[in-house]
């Protein structure tokens, strides 16, 4: 088991433009005020988007992409370094209009409708994402 501890953290509440591409401002916002560790939840809504998975046989990730409006009925996420740069690994569950709900990883590419952020930024060294060889995935 691996665990980090932090002594204090900073609180963030915002909002994405509509338009903005979610991961990419998320991770605009996180560098603009030097957020190297963290986690961070959203809700609001995409225009389009998508959601990905990690097929464990493949080793590979696998995309799922809609063209139309959804709900961002909950988006949750960590914020570390990888390779040097901040890195968010968030999940997010996206809901159609009859309630159907897609979840996994957030891709770049969900253009934002509506997306109101919180995020806890905790001070002291950050955790880095590293390759692990059991998963074939970086981990902390």
């Amino acid at each position: 088991m691996k665990s980090f501890a932090f002594k204090k953290c900073r609180y963030f509440l915002g909002r994405l433009e509509r338009g903005a591409d979610i991961l990419a401002g998320l991770t605009a916002f996180c560098n603009t005020e030097d957020i190297e560790a963290g986690t961070i939840s959203a809700i609001g809504a995409v225009e389009s988007g998508g959601v990905g998975y990690f097929d464990q046989a493949a080793s590979e990730y696998r995309e799922m992409r809609f063209d139309q409006g959804m709900e961002i009925a909950s988006l949750t996420g960590n914020i570390s370094l990888r390779d040097g740069k901040v890195f968010l690994h968030c999940h997010v569950l996206l809901a159609d209009e009859q309630g159907r709900c897609f979840g996994g990883h957030l891709l770049d590419g969900n253009i934002a409708f509506a997306c109101e952020f919180s995020i806890q930024a905790l001070t002291g060294e950050p955790p880095l994402r590293l390759p692990d060889e059991a998963t074939g995935l970086f981990l902390w």
